[in-house]
Formats: C-alpha cells, structure tokens, sequence
C-alpha cells in the first residue's frame, strides 16, 4: 500500500515591512550624537534600509525641513533640532558648514556652532569624525552659556545690562565644578574676553577633562552664532588653533553680511564696546574681583 503525503503548502506570506513611520523614525535615529552629517550609505547602514528606500524618505524629510542635504552629506534639519521655524538658524549652519569642515580638517578637533537663546547656547552643528563622541554634546542639545567658549564669546558681546537681563531671576546652572555660578564672576570673565576682542577660553566648565576655545560671529546688531572647537584639555594647544578660529568666524561673518566688509580692511577702526554698568552689576563685579584677587 502506497502511501500518499501531501507537501506541505508553499508559503507565500513575507515578513511586512516597517510602517513609513517606523521607517522615518529608523532614519531620523541614524543621526545619533556620533556625527552631525551623514552620507547616504551611511544612513541606509545605521538604519538597516535599503538604500533606495532610505534616499526616497530622506529627499521627503528634506521638503519637510526634518533633515537638510549639505554639500557634506545630510544632517537634521531645524524641525527635528527643536529650534524654531526661523530661517535665520539654517542660513548661518549653510554658511558655516563649509568652515567647519576645514576647521576639523586642519585641527583634528571637534567643531560646534552654536546661537545663543536666553541664558542657553544651542548646538546648531558639530563635526568632528570619529572624535565627536569622545565629547558630550549633540546637534540640538542646549547648555548654559556661561559653561562654554562659544555662549560666553556671544554674551561677552552683550552690554552687561543685557547680561544682567537674560539673568535676571535665572540661577547660573552648574555643569561641572569648574562652571561659573556668580554673575559678578561672569562679568570679570565676560570683561576679559572683550579685552581679548572676543576670544574665549574654558577648560572644564562645561564638561570634565573637555577644553574649548570660541569666536563669536558677529552681526548688524550683536552676535549672531559662534565657532568653538574643543578636544582633550591635557593635550589641546587652544592658543595655537585660536587664529583659525577668529579667521572662519569672521569668514562666516561676511558670508552673511557681505556689506561690513572685512574687519581687517575697513579703514574705519573697530569701536571698542562701550560699557555701560549698572550700579547693581558693578557691586557685583566690585565684590567678586576682591574676594578672587583680580582687584
């Protein structure tokens, strides 16, 4: 007797694919604190998708402004970094893009732009290669100003009233021990950066073992962003890499407004900042430089 066994049926069923949400949020996750740009492949390698699919999604969050396509690859756009619907933010990341890049390029080091909102600088960009993750900062991410290079080279180019202001009733919030916490202090070291004409130094203050130099760039009516770049404070050589820092600065600087012409050929000289202290400020200032021996 011959016995007869079916074959098991064939099935057709395949696996379904991710939803397009879950395909947008795998991509929009590629672009972790690791690196602020990525290249296509890149992208379709973190993300696990194909690589045609992720170029269809990604051109979409382009339109949509989740995601912008530099001349370095893609990066997340001011949707995604929470940081307002205003063009201003993008045009200056277009103009520095560039200059960031042959910042890193030349020093090996990590780079930011950074804007200052409030008493907070935003991270607007950060390159830096495989370096980037040995220092904590992300695309987006915010920090008191007063702890970095960058967010003390924008308020240095405040008048102290306004310092005050943007202070007023906010405590100076901690990062590590070495952060300042006195607005007396901020002023002596905001008045230094100014007699430095706008170069700012800080080991320390925003994250341990992390030392940073930063320019602000200026605009019509103040600082508009900064240039910092940042790397190991028991190795970094600040004052070596500094001048790169003032020169891609104000290279963006005149990208963006080509009519003040360069600083360096006007031929009328750069006014000094007028200091113009209030009776408050300066009782601060006068207390904090005795009790530290700057006065």
């Amino acid at each position: 007797m011959t016995v007869i066994t079916e074959a098991p049926a064939r099935s057709d069923k395949r696996e379904v694919p991710p939803s397009m949400v879950e395909r947008m949020t795998l991509i929009l996750d590629a672009f972790d604190g690791r690196a602020a740009r990525l290249t296509l492949e890149e992208v379709a390698c973190r993300s696990r998708l194909p690589r045609s699919t992720v170029h269809r999604i990604l051109d979409s969050l382009v339109k949509l402004n989740w995601v912008e396509h530099a001349a370095f690859g893609y990066r997340l756009g001011r949707r995604a970094l929470g940081i307002g619907g205003g063009g201003g933010h993008a045009e200056v990341r277009e103009a520095a893009a560039p200059l960031l890049h042959d910042l890193h390029m030349q020093t090996g080091m990590v780079v930011h732009l950074s804007v200052l909102d409030g008493h907070e600088a935003i991270y607007l960009d950060k390159v830096g290669g495989r370096m980037a993750s040995s220092i904590p900062s992300r695309v987006g991410g915010r920090v008191p100003a007063q702890s970095t290079s960058a967010g003390k080279a924008m308020l240095a180019w405040l008048d102290p009233e306004r310092v005050d202001a943007l202070y007023d009733g906010a405590r100076l919030n901690r990062c590590t021990e070495r952060t300042i916490t006195d607005l007396g202090t901020l002023h002596l070291e905001l008045n230094r950066i100014r007699q430095r004409r706008g170069l700012a130094f800080e080991r320390g203050e925003s994250a341990r073992g992390v030392a940073c130099v930063g320019v602000a760039v200026r605009g019509h009516e103040g600082p508009v962003a900064a240039v910092s770049l940042c790397g190991d404070s028991r190795t970094a050589q600040l004052e070596r890499v500094a001048p790169l820092v003032v020169d891609a600065a104000r290279e963006i600087g005149r990208t963006l407004y080509p009519e003040l012409g360069s600083p360096r050929r006007s031929s009328r000289p750069v006014e000094p900042v007028t200091e113009t202290w209030s009776a408050e400020a300066l009782s601060r200032l006068t207390v904090a430089g005795l009790r530290s021996g700057w006065i």
